[in-house]
């Protein structure tokens, strides 16, 4: 872990958002000698593709089916429903 003086970390703020985002840092802020704050990198982003690629095998056939199924029922509801606010 990193520590760093709180004028430091003012001083140099847009480089360490850089080390938490890309770096994957930890740092430690200190104010007279003091630990103050702890800066830890944010959670991870996932794309929706990253998500469902983690389904994949996750669930055997017939409830993947089903789920298709469940899916194209609800977007045909869903399109029954809407209007055109215009008409």
């Amino acid at each position: 872990m990193t520590t760093m003086t709180a004028t430091e970390l003012a001083r140099n703020l847009s480089i360490v958002f850089d080390r938490l985002e890309y770096g994957n840092e930890e740092i430690l802020v200190t104010r007279s000698r003091h630990p103050v704050a702890r800066l830890v990198p944010g959670a991870a982003r996932m794309t929706s593709m990253e998500a469902f690629a983690d389904l994949f095998g996750a669930i055997g056939e017939d409830e993947g089916e089903a789920w298709l199924h469940d899916c194209a029922a609800a977007d045909r509801s869903v399109r029954e429903d809407l209007r055109d606010p215009w008409a």
